[in-house]
């Protein structure tokens, strides 16, 4: 199991989720994050934006779907300006349902 973390602009959160669910991909959390990439921030006539506002989502997959969620992100989220966004992908060891107590999944073997 992987956890991807992607942070997208707020107007392609949508569209992001929309394709997820095109790929199979139904369940996630979304977060409204702010932050700022490599530029440092953006320069909007006199002012200067330092954090930016995001959305994070989390979404935890079966490895063998890591591409095809890869995929959907990139192709909804890229407008192709600075700022579309990352995806961080990580190992997910184990889930459990909170309502029930029980495990739900194992991480790698």
């Amino acid at each position: 199991m992987k956890l991807l973390r992607a942070i997208v602009r707020p107007d392609r959160e949508e569209a992001v989720a929309n394709a997820l669910e095109a790929a199979g991909i139904v369940s996630l959390t979304k977060m409204d994050v702010l932050g700022r990439g490599q530029q440092r921030g953006i320069q909007v006539g006199a002012s200067f934006y330092d954090e930016i506002p995001k959305v994070q989502l989390l979404i935890v997959v079966e490895d063998a779907q890591v591409d095809a969620a890869v995929a959907a992100i990139e192709a909804a989220a890229k407008t192709g300006q600075y700022g579309d966004g990352k995806i961080f992908i990580s190992p997910v060891e184990a889930a459990y349902t909170i309502r029930t107590g029980r495990k739900t999944m194992d991480g790698p073997a």
